[in-house]
Formats: structure tokens, sequence, C-alpha cells
């Protein structure tokens, strides 16, 4: 794959909103030999507010614009997954690799053609699945791969919440839970983050199963999942996801259950992991969060980009999510 014949990748976003303000985007002028040129938002208004706010040189509400400006070199796509596909096929047309934001499509036939497209314009293509960069998820894979759970038998994910009231209310500004925009609901947004990281951890999975509901009716999508998967080396995997529970219900643990003693963490809370051993031995380890949490993702970006390093999430490592996203919850 080509990769930049540069000393600096300078930037264009393609959908600048929320996830823009404080996780990913403001780390791009941060990194060394990276930089945030341009912005692009179909209000334009809102992409010119962006751009005042954050001393961003170019603002455009038009997508080809941005994509066409010579001095940008590299595009990420922050828009909802509904658009995707199309963008990325776009930059790859002009010749500009492609970071994209969870999860990668709304189908895993999306994720193909976006493959497609980036192998045969012979661009790089990255995911933001930031949790395979970020300490305490690299503490987690560096205990497993040094053995001290011992072989690794299965693992057991649990996601319970109740209903987002305030998210409810707003339906229509919701993208998350539209399945036409997102590809599912909650669970596509949130699991997918879980998934990925057992993928980089514990390697692809193989065959997946599960059955989905919507209980509730506030939404289209489903809003409580169930699902069994096997990895490729043979291990077994449950997930249990609910969206519609109770206050004294909610849980985000994982467990990673070993022939000599087992780890948890929560996916999405305080960064803690917790080694526990058959010899009687518990260790808990505690990490601070990055204040822009797709810094490290995106440094690694920017070097592979420049020949320095290897990033871990690829559009082959995001397309598997989404394939087992689709068996789990397409039943």
């Amino acid at each position: 794959m080509t990769k930049i014949n540069d000393s600096k990748i300078r930037w264009g976003i393609l959908g600048v909103g929320d996830v823009c303000e404080v996780k990913s985007a403001p780390a791009m002028n941060k990194i060394e030999h990276s930089k945030l040129v341009a912005v692009m938002r179909r209000t334009g208004e809102k992409a010119r507010d962006y751009a005042r706010r954050h001393n961003v040189p170019k603002w455009y509400a038009d997508a080809d614009e941005l994509l066409n400006v010579p001095e940008i070199n590299a595009i990420y796509i922050a828009t909802p997954p509904n658009a995707h596909a199309k963008l990325t096929r776009k930059a790859a047309e002009v010749g500009k690799p492609v970071y994209v934001e969870k999860p990668m499509a709304r189908t895993y036939n999306e994720c193909q053609s976006m493959i497609k497209a980036c192998k045969q314009a012979d661009v790089p293509l990255y995911v933001a699945y930031y949790r395979r960069a970020l300490p305490n998820f690299l503490k987690i894979k560096e205990l497993v791969d040094n053995g001290e759970i011992g072989k690794v038998r299965a693992v057991n994910i649990q996601l319970h919440e109740p209903n987002d009231t305030e998210m409810i209310a707003r339906q229509s500004d919701n993208w998350r839970v539209q399945p036409e925009i997102a590809g599912g609901g909650y669970f596509y947004d949130l699991a997918s983050h879980q998934l990925d990281f057992l993928d980089f951890l514990l390697g692809s999975i193989a065959e997946a199963h599960g059955i989905s509901e919507n209980q509730t009716g506030f939404y289209e999508a489903s809003d409580v999942v169930t699902g069994t998967f096997r990895f490729e080396n043979g291990v077994i995997g449950t997930g249990s996801w609910c969206f519609n529970g109770s206050e004294i219900s909610s849980i985000d643990r994982t467990k990673i259950i070993g022939s000599k003693g087992q780890i948890t963490y929560p996916t999405f809370g305080d960064g803690h992991v917790l080694l526990e051993t058959n010899d009687g031995h518990s260790h808990r380890f505690d990490f601070k969060m990055p204040h822009h949490i797709e810094q490290p993702l995106i440094q690694l970006v920017v070097d592979d980009l420049l020949g320095k390093d290897t990033c871990p999430s690829t559009g082959i490592s995001g397309a598997r999510t989404n394939w087992v996203l689709e068996q789990i919850s397409h039943n």
C-alpha cells in the first residue's frame, strides 16, 4: 500500500460534528508532523463556526470541494455511518488515505466496497477503533500475551443500560438508533468497540449467532441483543446487551476467562483492569485516559502513513467487526 511521500499529514475532515469537538480532531494539531487544514459540514455555518473556534484555516459546505484541495493529503470521515462508504470511495478516487469513524459502515457489504475502492486506488484505509491503542486495553493484551491467566478459554460481555430518556425524546436527532443511518442501534454503536477489541486481542471470530428484539418500541432499532461467538483459535464468547433495563441492573463488564485466572474490565468506564489468578493473586491496574481519546490511534495512523509505524485498526479489521455485528443482530 502506498504511503504518503511527504513530511507532514495535512488533514481534511468530512462531517465535522460532535465527535470532532474533543475526542478526535483537536489531536491532529497536537501530533508531530500532523496538521488539521480544513473541515466540512453540509451546513456551512456550522463548519465555519467549528473552524473559527478551533483555528482551522479552511472550511467548506461541499465534500467534493474539500476532497480536491491539493494541500490535503489525508481524509477523516466523521459523518454518521450511512455516508461512510460513498465518501470513502470519493476520497479513494482522488488518491487520499482515509481514516473513518466507527462502526465502519452500515453493512458488511458496504465495508467491502470501501476496502475494494481503497485497494484499487492503492491508498490506506483505517477505522477509528481507538481502544486498540489505549493504555488499559494494551495492558490487557500484554497480560494475555504473557500468559498471566494461562490459555484463554472463554469471554463474556455484559453491557446493560437503562433507557436513555433524553435521546428517546429527541428521536429525530438520534441517528444512532435509526438503522437506515447507523446500520443498527446502540448495539452497533457500543458493542462494536467491544467486539473489535476482542478481535485485536484474540484474533478473528469465525462464527457468530444471536437473537435481537425491539421490546420497547421507542425507536426502530433493537434494544436488547444476546450473542454467542467462536474465535478461530477455539475460544468461545457470549454477550448480553440490554438498552432498556433498570438503573440497578446497569453493568459494563467484560471477563476473559483463562486456565489460570481471569481478567475483568469495563469498556466504557474508568479504565481499570482487574487481574485475578488461581494462586490468590489479585491486582488492579488503573489508567488515566487521554484528554483526546483518539489521539493514540491517530498518532499510529500518522506514523503509518509516514512509514514510521503500523496502525492496528484497518479497513480489513473494521469489516470483520461489522460482519460479527450482522451475524449476531440480524436473526
